[in-house]
């Protein structure tokens, strides 16, 4: 694509005003939100209002050139009624139960929108260049890598003009002229001055598009050189998997991500090295080979990733993150197969048949990103289905059925699901799961328990119901318990209204005295634990600890090992060291892979 002509000044200045108004409108949303005006007093108002401005007016200004161009106005519209109707799908997903945490719903709805979004833009900008949907290749490769490029120096700018005002303010703070300081922390400048500085450099880079190409050459070139050193370890890897074997790979709980990390390193350099496909290879024909080699063991890896992700949902079932991770595992398969195909199928240049695969999978992303923030390929609908269904045959007990994930991160349906489980047997016939599922749909917050809020209790019947005697534990003195209520000790909010805490009675330290260990499994993650001893003048707190469930585990699983009395303790064989004058350190066992000859 011919570099283009430079932009008329009227869209200049349109560029920074819209940035400009951007910044003007974020503000005005939080105030709106402090204050309670209507659309931003609500979630659902922020949401859309937020998702508009980011999205509709960056597009824009990435392709705008003139202003009167018809197709630049359709693609706007077309693309604010797309994304206000997807943020409404959203904010219903998010809300509608007390204490959701939103935030999982819509981090995730952000990310997919920004993504569909940067891959559909290309398409528009050649579209309103060339009247229709039929784009170059060349074209759509340099949109691509322009909008990136511009968008990482705008960025960059905005992170180096607040890199300016900051010294501004420090240096006249040094002679005790706050003014500057205090004026650049004022939220409105803040805002609008962001919105500025991103319009300036989104102007940057639009105009200065012969340093971008510059910089463009260079990422390329690091591009070139590392392509094949990546190729030959992508094949190195797969061929030593029948030496090593693959359960290696299943305990690393990690495999997946670092394999479609591969794919995606790959796939990128690949792209960066191949550009628009018009240029030569810049390789030696054997290092070619070694090239198309590692693309030829892309599918290797997508369907090792794809599989991991199946043993992980096998074992646990769906979640929000596992539906993500299988998306891109599918669109990584969909690029390793699309370029082994391009190594097998030659044209009459080096991996001709790229350039249809990317147009092909480029729609794919789209059209999956726009799914998953949809009704179509909604993920909380299969994840708390596919939770509730196991549950239903036997897969998962309801001791460990992850109640405070459907609960609090699964949006509306996980707690519309919580609401059903009253009805279930495993949960209406077992008074401690019927218990367990009460708490969790009292509860107002995904951490901390909802206990630090409640007034502590000095009724001896109260504080008695609220902590649990362990299995074979003796019950702790009639001392204990008054210094328990008097607060003379630390009680971890066992004493306040909905605590679920576990006492127990034991020797810990080995002293031949029994200490005191009072947990509280309403925390939250995990279970929070006190430490007592008794000394001349009674019980004193000592000590606290805080046991963690094992990743897919949950803390109803601590809670009830607990209330059995199964608390192990394990001595050390190395004790602590210290020297005059230092803080006393700690003895780490030597890690075998550390020894050397």
């Amino acid at each position: 694509m011919d570099t283009p002509p430079d932009l008329p000044r009227q869209t200049r200045a349109f560029i920074v005003l819209v940035a400009l108004l951007q910044g003007a409108l974020l503000y005005l949303a939080q105030r709106g939100a402090e204050s309670g005006l209507w659309p931003f007093g609500s979630l659902g108002g922020r949401v859309c209002w937020y998702t508009l401005v980011l999205t509709v007016p960056t597009m824009t200004l990435l392709s705008v050139r003139h202003l009167g161009a018809l197709r630049l106005w359709q693609h706007t519209i077309a693309v604010a009624v797309l994304v206000a109707a997807l943020s409404a799908w959203a904010v219903w997903n998010a809300t509608g139960a007390p204490g959701l945490r939103a935030s999982e719903v819509l981090g995730p709805f952000g990310a997919t929108v920004a993504l569909a979004m940067f891959v559909l833009l290309p398409w528009l900008q050649c579209r309103l260049q060339h009247g229709r949907w039929q784009a170059p290749y060349r074209d759509l490769f340099e949109h691509a890598w322009q909008n990136a490029l511009t968008l990482a120096l705008a960025l960059l700018f905005v992170g180096i003009c607040w890199l300016v005002l900051w010294l501004w303010g420090a240096l006249f703070a040094l002679v005790k002229l706050t003014l500057f300081r205090d004026l650049f922390r004022q939220t409105a400048f803040v805002y609008l001055a962001t919105g500025t500085m991103f319009g300036l450099g989104l102007l940057i880079g639009r105009t200065q598009q012969r340093a971008v190409q510059v910089l463009r050459q260079i990422l390329f070139a690091i591009c070139t050189g590392l392509l094949p050193l990546l190729a030959f370890v992508a094949v190195l890897f797969a061929l030593s998997l029948p030496f090593t074997g693959l359960q290696p790979l299943w305990e690393t709980r990690a495999a997946a991500s670092i394999l479609i990390a591969v794919v995606v390193t790959l796939v990128v350099f690949v792209n960066a090295v191949y550009q628009d496909g018009t240029a030569e290879a810049p390789y030696p024909a054997w290092l070619q080979r070694v090239i198309d080699a590692g693309l030829l063991s892309l599918p290797l890896y997508a369907g090792l990733a794809l599989y991991a992700l199946w043993l992980r949902i096998d074992q646990y079932g769906w979640s929000a993150e596992r539906f993500a991770g299988v998306l891109v595992a599918v669109v990584a398969c969909g690029y390793a197969c699309g370029y082994a195909w391009a190594v097998l199928r030659p044209g009459a240049r080096w991996l001709q048949p790229l350039a249809p695969v990317n147009r092909v999978l480029s729609w794919v992303v789209i059209g999956l990103a726009l799914a998953a923030s949809s009704p179509l390929l909604d993920p909380y609908r299969i994840v708390v289905g596919d939770q509730m269904q196991r549950m239903a045959d036997g897969r998962t007990s309801a001791a460990h059925l992850d109640l405070a994930y459907l609960r609090f991160d699964s949006g509306r349906r996980g707690y519309r699901a919580v609401q059903a489980l009253r009805e279930v047997p495993a949960f209406a016939d077992d008074p401690v799961q019927r218990e367990r599922l009460q708490r969790m749909l009292q509860r107002q917050q995904r951490w901390g328990g909802d206990t630090n809020d409640a007034p502590r209790s000095t009724d001896p019947l109260q504080v008695r119901q609220r902590i649990v005697l362990a299995a074979a534990s003796a019950d702790p003195d009639a001392v204990w318990w008054q210094a328990l209520l008097a607060g003379r000790i630390e009680d971890a909010n066992c004493r306040r209204e909905g605590a679920h805490c576990v006492v127990l009675r034991r020797d810990l330290d080995g002293d031949g005295h029994d200490d005191v260990l009072l947990c509280n499994a309403s925390v939250g993650y995990g279970v929070e634990c006190r430490i007592h001893t008794e000394v001349g003048s009674g019980w004193r707190d000592v000590a606290r600890t805080h046991f963690f469930p094992r990743r897919g585990d949950n803390a109803e699983a601590l809670y009830q090992a607990l209330r059995d009395g199964k608390l192990q303790l394990l001595p050390r064989r190395w004790p602590d060291l210290q020297l005059p004058g230092t803080r006393r350190t700690e003895v780490y066992a030597a890690d075998p892979n550390d020894q050397t000859d």
